[in-house]
């Protein structure tokens, strides 16, 4: 797994590759930004978008081919958190292993802290 250093937040062998893939078929595209927003039927939720290009303040995750991005501001939330990539009968979809969260929806793309 790969972290930050200063915020323990790891990305997994399969979310990696997943991100890589994802970025082969848009060379516009450069990175993956996770997020954190208001909002949810849990109270916050984890926002996916990708982006071309890089804030100065962002935090880079970086494993393999992939590229991850997270503002400072999404990273209080986050700390200590798991960016994995499940693929199962439910379909396929980025999660985040959170330890902060004390709550989440049964979606597993919000949660509450």
């Amino acid at each position: 797994m790969t972290q930050t250093d200063q915020h323990k937040i790891t990305l997994s062998e399969a979310a990696a590759r997943r991100v890589a893939a994802i970025l082969a078929k848009d060379d516009s595209k450069s990175a993956l930004r996770v997020s954190v927003e208001g909002g949810g039927c849990s109270g916050f939720s984890y926002k996916f978008d990708l982006v071309g290009d890089k804030e100065d303040d962002d935090i880079v995750l970086e494993r393999d081919s992939a590229r991850v991005l997270i503002d400072p501001i999404s990273i209080v939330y986050m700390e200590g958190s798991e960016i994995d990539f499940v693929d199962d009968l439910m379909g396929q979809s980025f999660q985040i292993k959170n330890p902060n969260a004390i709550a989440s929806c049964g979606c597993g793309t919000s949660f509450s802290i």
